[in-house]
Parts: structure tokens; C-alpha cells; sequence
């Protein structure tokens, strides 16, 4: 069917910070030149990088339930603006009758090459030892850095739970750490691998490195899927 399916509440407000940048990234002037959505916030899903770690309980029959909430309502696409979960892509892809727009593919897609030597990649511990963000770098033959473990990434750790508990100022102090320490190892770019992030960037000087927001890129192709097939026209139920 022609709509969006959102699969978020991981966590709730990059949700809603997702969707915000659906609208805005929209060409509409008026309520009927929007496209359709249906979003289903499940925030009790097990906390995927813990899983990932080895340290939790396997989010993956929840994931999958949430794919099966939006198929059953009829979505045309699926976006899950949530990176962790992006470790079990393929069963979720699988599982899914809609496609499924892929976060670190549309991310990737958006570095800009002509000056962007080093990529760093800033994201939960989960997510870089999923390695899917080094992978699909690997593949366009963009170099990348990932933040010292007893260094720099406790900071990105500290900037994702404080965003997660609503102290941006703190998130922000934290990021602000983590991208001296990345300029300094010779980054030029920064991916912000975790939809709470860019939330902490507006609270942050980012050290003059090329941002590439996640939630915003994987905005991007869900819009662009949408407008490509005409679903911001009036006649959303066809």
C-alpha cells in the first residue's frame, strides 16, 4: 500500500525526531500533499546493543513482531530508525512482504568523497561490533575510525543514554569530547551511527567535522521511495 511504515521507539524521541524530518523533507504545501504514515513505537524491544554484546535478552522475536504489525496494516516500506537493529537485517528483511530501507546504505550513500578522507563512526558498541557501518565503508573504499573503547566511545556511550534520558546538555558536553578525539586521529567526517546523536549535536561544537545524520539519511530515501511511486498525491488508500 502506499504509506510509510515507521518501526521506532528505539527510542521514542528519535521517532519522533524521524518524523519531523519526514514532513520537512516533504514537498507539500498543504495537510493532503503529505505522505501517509503509520508508525508503531514499540520501546519495550529489548535493547538491541546489549544483545549484540552477549549481555541481554535477543530482541529479534520482538523486531520481528513489529515487522509483522506493519505488513499486516498494509505499508508499501518499512524504515526502522533505529541503527542496532540493523544487526538483524536480513531475518527482518526476510520476514517482511514491504521492503525495508537499509540506515547505514543510505548513510554511506551521503558521505561527501571530495573531502571526506576519514570517516569516523560514532555509535553503540552493539552496532560497530555488528560492523555493518565498516562494511558498507569498505565497499565504497572510504577509510574509517571508530573511537578508542576505554577512550573517546564511553563519551559516545554517555551522549546516547543522556539523550535517551532527556539531559541534552550533558549528551552534548560528551559528544563535543568524542569529536576532539576524533578530529585529532585525522577524521574529516562524521557518521552519527545512532538516531540519538544528531538529537546531541544541536547541544555540541562537532570540532568542524562533516556531519552525516543517520536519521536524517534514512529519511531522505523513505521520502524519496514515497514521492518516486506518487504517494503524496491524494488517493493514499489505492
Amino acid at each position: 500500500m502506499s504509506r510509510i511504515g515507521v518501526f521506532g521507539g528505539m527510542g521514542p524521541l528519535a521517532t519522533v525526531d524521524f518524523m519531523e524530518k519526514l514532513v520537512r523533507l516533504t514537498p507539500a504545501t498543504r495537510d493532503q500533499d503529505h505522505i501517509p504514515l503509520l508508525v508503531a513505537s514499540l520501546p519495550h524491544t529489548h535493547d538491541r546493543s546489549s544483545a549484540i554484546l552477549g549481555r541481554g535478552r535477543d530482541p529479534l522475536p520482538q523486531l520481528l513482531q513489529g515487522i509483522d504489525l506493519l505488513n499486516h496494516a498494509g505499508v508499501g516500506v518499512i524504515a526502522i530508525p533505529c541503527n542496532s537493529s540493523h544487526h538483524w537485517f536480513a531475518q527482518l528483511r526476510e520476514r517482511s512482504q514491504a521492503p525495508l530501507l537499509h540506515i547505514a546504505e543510505a548513510s554511506v550513500a551521503a558521505v561527501p568523497r571530495s573531502h571526506a578522507t576519514r570517516v569516523a563512526i560514532f555509535a553503540t558498541r552493539g552496532a560497530l561490533l555488528s560492523g555493518f557501518y565498516q562494511r558498507s565503508l569498505q565497499e565504497q573504499g572510504l577509510d574509517y575510525f571508530l573511537p578508542d573503547p576505554d577512550g573517546a566511545q564511553n563519551e559516545v556511550d554517555v551522549c546516547i543514554r543522556e539523550v535517551k534520558a532527556g539531559r541534552f546538555n550533558v549528551a552534548g558536553s560528551s559528544l563535543e569530547r568524542a569529536c576532539v578525539a576524533a578530529a585529532a586521529a585525522g577524521a574529516t567526517a562524521l557518521i552519527m551511527g545512532c538516531t540519538e546523536i544528531p538529537i546531541a549535536s544541536r547541544h555540541a561544537d562537532t570540532a568542524g567535522l562533516t556531519l552525516i545524520d543517520s536519521s536524517l539519511e534514512l529519511a531522505r530515501a523513505s521520502v524519496g521511495y514515497a514521492l518516486e511511486r506518487g504517494w503524496n498525491r491524494p488517493g493514499w488508500d489505492s
